[in-house]
């Protein structure tokens, strides 16, 4: 077993000699490791879905805020723009994560962008999580190079060569898990261990990096999940960091269970990983925009305000609207 970091970058956890790859250089969950098959996509594409009616007479839809006020003030804030794409200010410092303002091929939409990449060009950092097509489309990351020429564009590792076509001379830096970016003085970032795994093409599977983001200011500390399944890695984050004020959790495209748990949590699972941080706000993600799963496009936020009703939630939830402005945290 061979393992691979940034060795220019601070690792803050004790003992961590870097992101384990396989005899193929393929990274690896360190937990749960995960491997596609086509069979299962292929019994997963075959097999009659139990809610198929209630899915298709779902009416659920987002309803998009155009509130661009954001712009006119220095606040710190959190805005939902759809799926698991996020504005947030921290400390004066613009960050956008995994932009995806454009329609996914072969993959129906359910809730347009709130806003367009026009607006966004004060960013100091751009976020990729991952390579896969709804967390790192090529047309969103272009349009935002070009409108912020000397951000900085944050992922992990083995994924400059994917997005230097895309990057002009933006400057990019890829992290192992546990790692800290050189970021300004005004704010930390971290890439943080999510259960998950990637692919953009036939033979690349697991060549890149998969990850969380944890966002730090003076005062202020917002947790981003990524696309992850549950395991361990949730509770390991209260203890790197003392407090988690927002956690933004995806809990959606999750059935069938049998096929998306490894990667995917449920709002059940949700609910879990946000308590085992011990966080203060939980903003959900990953709902309610794009049609990749089995369950209706309201389930997900339907479950969890059912758990939340039962009190099983150890914090405040918190739903956004795409484009609502979320300052009280």
């Amino acid at each position: 077993m061979t393992y691979h970091k940034n060795p220019s970058l601070k690792t803050i956890k004790p003992g961590w000699l870097g992101n384990a790859v396989d005899h193929r250089q393929r990274f690896i969950n360190h937990e749960f490791p995960f491997e596609s098959k086509l069979r299962d996509v292929f019994k997963w594409i075959t097999t009659k879905n139990p809610q198929k009616k209630e899915k298709k007479s779902d009416a659920f839809r987002l309803n998009h805020v155009y509130d661009t006020s954001f712009l006119q003030h220095n606040n710190d804030c959190v805005i939902w723009l759809g799926h698991a794409s996020f504005f947030i200010r921290l400390g004066g410092i613009n960050l956008l994560i995994d932009p995806v303002f454009f329609d996914v091929p072969l993959v129906k939409r359910y809730s347009p962008h709130a806003y367009t990449p026009a607006l966004f060009n004060t960013l100091d950092y751009l976020l990729i999580s991952h390579d896969h097509q709804d967390h790192c489309q090529e047309k969103s990351i272009r349009q935002i190079v070009d409108q912020n020429p000397k951000m900085k564009i944050l992922t992990g590792l083995n994924m400059e060569s994917l997005l230097r076509p895309w990057s002009k001379n933006v400057s990019i830096e890829m992290a192992g898990w546990y790692q800290q970016y050189e970021t300004q003085a005004e704010i930390s970032i971290y890439y943080l261990p999510s259960r998950h795994w990637s692919k953009r093409g036939l033979t690349d599977e697991n060549q890149r990096l998969w990850g969380a983001f944890c966002v730090q200011s003076k005062d202020k500390t917002v947790y981003f999940s990524g696309d992850s399944g549950y395991g361990n890695h949730f509770q390991e984050v209260q203890t790197l960091f003392q407090t988690i004020h927002v956690a933004i959790i995806g809990i959606g495209a999750y059935k069938p269970e049998w096929f998306m748990h490894p990667n995917h949590v449920s709002p059940e699972d949700a609910v879990k990983a946000f308590n085992d941080m011990n966080a203060q706000i939980f903003i959900p993600m990953h709902y309610g925009t794009f049609d990749i799963s089995d369950e209706p496009v309201g389930e997900p936020l339907r479950m969890l305000k059912i758990l939340d009703g039962e009190g099983k939630i150890k914090g405040q939830l918190r739903p956004l609207q795409p484009g609502e402005i979320f300052e009280t945290f």
